[in-house]
């Protein structure tokens, strides 16, 4: 049978306060690990299912998960794990290395539909299989050399793949279920879960309630019996309900009010540190004129990072004209557009670089046949929109480009504002224009980045195809010496952020969340903003209750 969802109507009493509560965004998708792309469902999914590592609190890398160990060859071709005897799903069944090879081969197959498969690229057979040049699922390089032992083979020496094993997509989920129930199975009742929680039940634009699984392999370290992950978009009502003690734990920047991070980020529950993040913007490079990329390098030379940065966000970004922020694995970005801007130290000389900028701009737009933006037809932004906070910082981000458009280019775009499962879907379907976009990287090197616009990437979402791109990062994935291979992936990103430039780099992030740390243990700072629920405990001898203090009264209602 199918999960009986928890829906309490008008009047009927709420069901006792979890033990946590999180405010996780908008409403999931998904719950398959498999399929699912936004953070708020990778959060819920990261929670019931795991695969062979899991990511670390402290430093949000991949550290043994239902594999305890493993052994890589000379060569670096080769991973050989070993399964915990006592890995089993919520109904007790165990786990074995069959369930993994099962698993990963229906993530990997493109009936699957998984925007995440580029991930098993890095796998022998992975790309060919995620891209339909062959239905042979068993040519992955995954099997069971007995019931407790898994072996992958990959096509290059692949350092971080140990990260990419905790990735959502890697975990392995119930084969019989899936088979039983096909796209439904995440609603079995019920659902066999690989992960320290199992799904209690699911408030639709409410609430996810999750309990913890007593067979998980480390049960005894899962902190909270009982999890509440809310869902909305209204970073306002986030903030409301965190300073009434009705949500003990704000995840992530976008569910705090934009407009009050300054002041915000000045209290000592609200923490603030380096984030593995960067903002930018896509285009429709199939749609005219935006298939030009004297265009695209156009209306990206005019974008004033530093003013949004300044007057919009307002939590200390950094503008940026690379995609990749400075530190992943130790890389150095190339220059992008209006790196010149970004270079200056004073005010005269921002206000110089950008007035050069716009020169070159007009330039450009003139040599693609559109002097002073004549002939130049009106065009769209699109970007999520919802109940403030963060929806509303993509609104003035997208104000701000409209007039610096309209003013340096002549160019007339309008404001397309969509809820944010259209906003999913219409990027998927490439019908927009222009889009807001953000990436936050799964791992810490720079291909968590560069491999989203690979031709075949199923997050690429700009129509843009590469050649020569991509053989910079397929050369660079085989080259074993580091520097050259920095090298490498710089050159691919100048294409990406310069050259030809599908994407125009904002800003990147830095990560905030909200929580009070003498009532709280085990959630902390690191580049990819993992933070696994199980980790999360109260901290022994705490208040029962928040001790928030009222510097900021709780925000009027939208």
């Amino acid at each position: 049978m199918l999960v009986a969802l928890l829906l309490l109507a008008p009047g009927c009493s709420r069901a006792p306060r979890a033990d946590l509560v999180i405010y996780n965004g908008p409403e999931a998708e998904t719950i398959d690990p498999h399929v699912l792309t936004g953070q708020p469902d990778g959060r819920i999914a990261g929670a019931l299912f795991e695969g062979l590592t899991r990511f670390d609190p402290h430093t949000g890398r991949g550290v043994p998960g239902l594999a305890h160990s493993w052994e890589i060859s000379s060569d670096g071709l080769r991973y050989t794990f070993h399964l915990r005897t006592n890995a089993a799903f919520s109904t007790g069944k165990p786990i074995r290395a069959d369930d993994f090879v099962w698993s990963w081969r229906r993530a990997a197959d493109p009936v699957t539909a998984a925007d995440y498969s580029g991930f098993f690229f890095y796998v022998k057979g992975g790309q060919a299989i995620a891209t339909g040049a062959t239905n042979r699922l068993e040519e992955l390089g995954i099997r069971a050399v007995d019931p407790w032992t898994v072996e992958v083979t990959l096509v290059n020496p692949t350092p971080f793949f140990p990260d990419l094993c905790a990735m959502r997509i890697m975990a392995v989920i119930p084969r019989a279920t899936v088979e039983q129930f096909g796209d439904q199975w995440v609603r079995a009742d019920p659902l066999p879960c690989s992960g320290p929680y199992q799904l209690e039940s699911w408030r639709p634009n409410d609430r996810v309630r999750l309990k913890a699984n007593p067979h998980y392999w480390d049960a005894s370290s899962v902190g909270c019996a009982r999890v509440d992950l809310l869902s909305g978009d209204s970073p306002t009502a986030a903030l409301n309900l965190y300073l009434t003690g009705d949500v003990d734990f704000l995840i992530d920047k976008v569910v705090i009010p934009s407009e009050l991070g300054d002041v915000l980020v000045r209290r000592p529950d609200f923490h603030s540190y380096a984030y593995l993040g960067t903002y930018f913007f896509r285009f429709n490079v199939t749609r005219k004129p935006f298939d030009d990329a004297r265009v695209r390098r156009a209306i990206g030379l005019v974008v004033d990072r530093r003013r949004i940065v300044e007057r919009i966000t307002r939590m200390g970004e950094q503008p940026a004209s690379a995609l990749t922020p400075p530190g992943a694995g130790g890389y150095t970005p190339p220059e992008g557009l209006g790196h010149r801007a970004l270079r200056a130290t004073n005010a005269a000389d921002y206000a110089a670089a950008m007035r050069a900028a716009v020169l070159e701009a007009q330039r450009l737009l003139a040599e693609a046949g559109y002097p002073e933006g004549k002939g130049f037809p009106p065009f769209s932004y699109m970007f999520n929109a919802g109940g403030g906070g963060g929806a509303r910082q993509h609104e003035n981000i997208g104000v701000e480009m409209q007039s610096g458009l309209r003013e340096h280019l002549g160019l007339h775009m309008e404001l397309r504002p969509v809820e944010w499962k259209t906003y999913l879907s219409e990027l998927s379907q490439l019908n927009f224009d222009l889009a807001r976009g953000s990436w936050i990287g799964d791992y810490q090197d720079p291909t968590t980045f560069l491999d989203c616009f690979l031709s075949a990437s199923g997050n690429n979402r700009t129509g843009w195809r590469s050649t020569r791109y991509d053989t910079l990062l397929s050369d660079a994935a085989a080259e074993p010496e580091s520097q050259k291979r920095m090298e490498l992936l710089r050159e691919a990103e100048a294409i990406l952020t310069k050259e030809e430039a599908p994407i125009v780099a904002i800003y990147t992030y830095v990560g905030l969340f909200a929580y009070d740390p003498d009532r709280w243990e085990g959630i902390y700072k690191n580049l990819t903003g993992e933070h696994p629920i199980w980790a999360i405990r109260r901290r022994e001898g705490g208040p029962t209750r928040s001790r928030n203090t009222a510097e900021i009264a709780p925000a009027p209602a939208p």
